[in-house]
This record gives C-alpha cells, sequence and structure tokens, in this order.
C-alpha cells in the first residue's frame, strides 16, 4: 500500500497531465499551419474513398474552431495553477472538495442545530407525537435506513422489518435509540458440531417450525425436540427467545431469513453474522433521537396519536 502512497505518484500525475495539455497545443499549431486552398485550387484528399466516388478532403479545420480548442487549453492551465489537479498540489486558492463539505455542514448546524436541540430535551415519545419531527425523521430514514430496511421500513431477507413489532434486542424507544447510536453485531454460530448429524439438525429444524406452529414431520419433531438443548442457551427452553442477546424469539410467526425447513437448516448448518453499522458519529445524538422516534412511531401508530392527543389537553 505504501508504494501507492509514495510521492512518485503525484509527480507522475504531474507530469503525465501536463504533457497531454501541451500534447494537445502542440497537435492544434501542427495543424494550424496549413491554409485554406483558394478558390480554385485543388483540394488535397487523405485517400479514403468509400462507394467507388465519396471521397474525404484533407481540408484544415476552420479557424474559430481552432481557437475554441486554444481558449480550452488556456482555460485548463489556468485551472490547474488555481484549483488541485496536479498530484498533492493544493491550487493556488486552497480550495479543497473536503473543506466545501465542512462548511456546508456547518452552515446546516447553524440553521438546524437549535431545531435539533430542541428536540433533544424531549422525551422520544413525545418527539414522535410532533408532525415537524416526524417529517424530519422519516427523511433522515430515507436517507439512511432505507436502503437495508426499505422506504416502507418492512425490511427484507437478512434485514429486520421495522413496521412490526417484534424487536430482537427490544422495542422501547431508549433501546432503538442505543441500537441506531452504537449499532448491533448479531452473531449465529454453527451448530453442526454441537449437533452432530445431518439427521439431527434436520430433525431439530422440524422442532424449529413447530414451536411457531409451522407444518413440520412430527416424528423428526419429537427426536429434534431432545436435541433443542443445545440451542436453550440462547433461545431459552420454548425458543422465546432472548432480548439481551439478540437471540429471536422462534416461537412466533417472524423469520430473518425465512422459516422454511431447508433455510432452518441452512442457518444451523452455517450461522448467520448481521451487523447494524453505528451512526453515532456520523449523526451525532439529536438527529438520532429524532430519527429513533420515528422508528419507534411506525411500530407503535398509536402509541404516537395518544401522546399528541395528552400534550394537546
Amino acid at each position: 500500500m505504501a508504494d501507492f502512497t509514495s510521492g512518485f505518484w503525484d509527480l507522475y500525475i504531474g507530469v503525465i497531465t501536463i504533457l497531454a495539455i501541451i500534447g494537445c497545443g502542440v497537435l492544434l499549431w501542427s495543424q494550424s499551419v496549413h491554409k485554406v486552398k483558394s478558390k480554385g485550387e485543388a483540394v488535397g484528399t487523405t485517400g479514403h474513398v468509400w462507394d467507388d466516388d465519396l471521397t474525404e478532403l484533407n481540408t484544415p479545420m476552420p479557424r474559430w474552431w481552432m481557437w475554441l480548442f486554444y481558449i480550452t487549453i488556456v482555460f485548463a492551465l489556468a485551472y490547474l495553477f488555481l484549483y488541485p489537479g496536479l498530484g498533492s498540489y493544493a491550487g493556488k486558492l486552497g480550495w479543497q472538495s473536503s473543506g466545501e463539505y465542512k462548511n456546508e455542514l456547518k452552515a446546516a448546524d447553524a440553521e438546524y442545530g437549535p431545531l435539533f436541540a430542541k428536540y433533544a430535551g424531549q422525551d422520544l415519545k413525545m418527539v414522535a407525537a410532533d408532525p415537524q419531527a416526524h417529517a424530519i425523521g422519516e427523511r433522515l430514514f430515507l436517507t439512511y435506513c432505507a436502503q437495508c430496511h426499505g422506504s416502507d421500513a418492512r425490511g427484507a431477507k437478512g434485514f429486520p422489518n421495522l413496521a412490526d413489532k417484534d424487536w430482537l434486542y427490544g422495542g422501547e424507544p431508549s433501546v432503538i435509540k442505543a441500537t441506531i447510536m452504537h449499532g448491533r453485531n448479531g452473531q449465529m454460530p454453527s451448530m453442526t458440531a454441537a449437533l452432530g448429524s445431518d439427521k439431527d439438525i434436520e430433525n431439530v429444524a422440524h422442532y424449529v417450525k413447530s414451536l411457531s406452529g409451522g407444518t413440520s414431520d412430527p416424528i423428526k419433531s419429537a427426536f429434534g425436540k431432545g436435541k433443542f438443548s443445545a440451542c436453550m442457551a440462547c433461545h431459552g427452553p420454548g425458543g422465546a427467545g432472548n432480548q439481551a442477546l439478540g437471540a429471536p424469539n422462534l416461537a412466533d410467526k417472524v423469520w430473518l431469513y425465512g422459516g422454511s425447513a431447508e433455510t432452518i437448516m441452512e442457518t444451523i448448518r452455517k450461522g448467520r453474522s448481521n451487523t447494524m453499522p453505528a451512526f453515532d458519529g456520523f449523526l451525532g445524538e439529536a438527529k438520532v433521537h429524532v430519527l429513533a422516534a420515528y422508528v419507534w412511531s411506525l411500530s407503535n401508530p398509536d402509541g404516537a396519536t395518544e401522546t399528541t392527543e395528552l400534550v394537546q389537553k
């Protein structure tokens, strides 16, 4: 990696860029010395002929067209002198895209900072009931969360549905905020070594299906019940899960990767690894507070409405 960050590449890029511009100028100059033939004087050809009589003439380029390219070359040299474009050379003006971005952030913080600060001091349920905060939270969600959870927040395979009441770590406002702030790292280890043979894995898969009332083989389920003891440490005796660990409830009808016997067997054999990134360093606590309130309202629309009515009273 050090080979790609050495000063050689700065020099390499700068030299190649300058030589390319100079080369364009030399090419233009070499073409500009050709004069347009006077009337009646024969014009040479390039030697290319199509369809027996369609000949390409060697006519010099128009002067106005040539001067446009000269102006372009001058503009390119002036731009590279004023702005970055030659390796690590920062340009005479010292402009940086990162500096532009920071200035935009400062302007946005100055304009919207007081608004987010107002909501940061309120209870999450009260924020969820505020129409303006709800609209802001929705825009934040569509910008930063919809890529995984969908614009309707109903998730996809491997990405939880945020609009129902099934939560891996808990659906309380404070827990949702902690999840967004610090992220989550869910790990389901491979249980092949613990369960043994493929037959045992299949039996356990059918038992897991039976916990939520799914169609399963009763004989396989009966054999799998005893082997399920290897899974109880996380999922509990009845498969109800453990929100402290993020272990899903296997006794409901909600499946993150799918509830077919084949998918459950795949999960048991290979395990699962899921990561929810942390947004505290990127959005900051005040924005996360509004975003968490919006996410909570998705699965608690009645709770947000009740809070609104209480505030209005």
